[in-house]
């Protein structure tokens, strides 16, 4: 199975033995809180293995992993307790000037023996720069396979960003919850609450991972939800809201939605609907078609978005092939044919047609079961 870039969520996720899953689970710690710049961790050992300093990216401008791990092996082992020694990071060290000086040029200065790399940068301006320079110097660096174990994890955790970068959008994952005919809701509309707790607290630890949450005019008039982060369990970082964004055309949701209760909502809708007054909203008057929304959230530098869809939005994701993620949540019912299907109507009419996804993982959250696919790398064989 292949990873997906919020599988460490998971409540079955193994804990961290090797040198790069420390580092990883150092990554996760900034994951959602980081933007532009990608989670990174880092830690460094000892000849024996044994970590001498750790650290993780906590928010653009602020120290890079490196620097704030290298900053942890002086502060409590004094200066030159790196040199000689071996360090590990999730992201080659980056080698151009930002916010912070080159990560590449603190290493180096600390006279560090040997660096461990999850990932090269899928930017592709600097895409290899860092081994590159750490290599020219003398450093015995070790890039970790990108398409298995822990490389493999340090690059899917690093797909939003790459989206980012080679695409100009955000990643896309799409959350539905069903019963296990696919429902999401009774006939009678009565959905809430389709899954257990263990479920919801899985979404809302999402939610906190996230940059925004986007939900449709239709999910925001039925459901009524808050989109905050409420119950998401603790991981090294104190929880926060996502961005809350509302598709909703002709500003049917009233300025009363519970969604709009803390200021800063994000709303998209046409250029031609009256202005409403909305608490603190931000309008967006270039209508609601999927491209230009995620286009404008790139231009806003988001890096993740979920989307917490009703059946027309999940339809549209799915239609116009945005859905980089899938987190499919099924409760131990059955509502029959009469209920509310997840997905609208899709046309398909030959098997080869339908969207297809790669499984990453498949859990079980208290009663519920969660499947969490993936785009697919290439076409899949449809069998006969």
């Amino acid at each position: 199975m292949t990873p997906s870039a919020f599988s460490w969520l998971l409540p079955d996720a193994p804990p961290p033995t090797t040198p790069l899953a420390l580092a990883l689970a150092e990554a996760t710690k900034g994951v959602g809180r980081t933007r532009p710049n990608p989670p990174v961790g880092c830690v460094v050992l000892d000849d024996d293995g044994r970590v001498l300093g750790r650290g993780f990216h906590a928010r653009a401008g602020d120290r890079h992993a490196e620097v704030v791990a290298l900053d942890d092996v002086v502060s409590r082992h004094g200066d030159g307790a790196a040199r000689g020694k071996t360090l590990v990071v999730t992201l080659e060290p980056c080698t151009h000037h930002g916010r912070t000086p080159p990560c590449v040029d603190r290493v180096l200065g600390e006279g560090v023996a040997r660096v461990v790399v999850g990932a090269l940068d899928p930017n592709p301006r600097v895409h290899g720069t860092g081994v590159a320079r750490l290599q020219a110097a003398g450093v015995d660096v070790v890039v970790a396979a990108a398409d298995e174990g822990d490389g493999a994890a340090c690059v899917a955790l690093l797909q939003p960003f790459a989206s980012a970068q080679r695409r100009g959008r955000p990643w896309v994952v799409l959350k539905t919850a069903t019963s296990l005919d696919g429902k999401v809701a009774t006939r009678a509309r009565a959905s809430r609450f389709l899954t257990g707790p263990p479920s919801r607290v899985l979404v809302h630890a999402l939610r906190d991972a996230v940059d925004a949450v986007v939900v449709g005019a239709a999910t925001a008039l039925t459901d009524d939800p808050a989109l905050t982060v409420r119950d998401a369990p603790l991981r090294g970082v104190e929880p926060r809201d996502p961005l809350r964004v509302l598709l909703d055309r002709r500003l049917a949701v009233p300025s009363t939605a519970t969604l709009f209760a803390p200021p800063g909502a994000l709303v998209f809708c046409d250029s031609d609907v009256a202005p409403v007054s909305r608490a603190g909203a931000e309008h967006v008057t270039r209508g609601t078609a999927l491209p230009t929304v995620l286009d404008e959230l790139g231009r806003r530098d988001l890096l993740a978005v979920l989307v917490e869809a009703g059946p027309t939005l999940s339809a549209a994701l799915l239609r116009d092939d945005l859905v980089d993620e899938l987190w499919w949540f099924h409760a131990p019912l059955v509502l029959g044919g009469d209920g509310v299907p997840a997905v609208a109507s899709l046309a398909v009419d030959a098997l080869a047609d339908a969207r297809r996804f790669a499984v990453a993982h498949r859990v079980v959250c208290g009663d519920d079961a969660l499947t969490i696919l993936r785009r697919p790398r290439a076409p899949t064989h449809t069998g006969s």
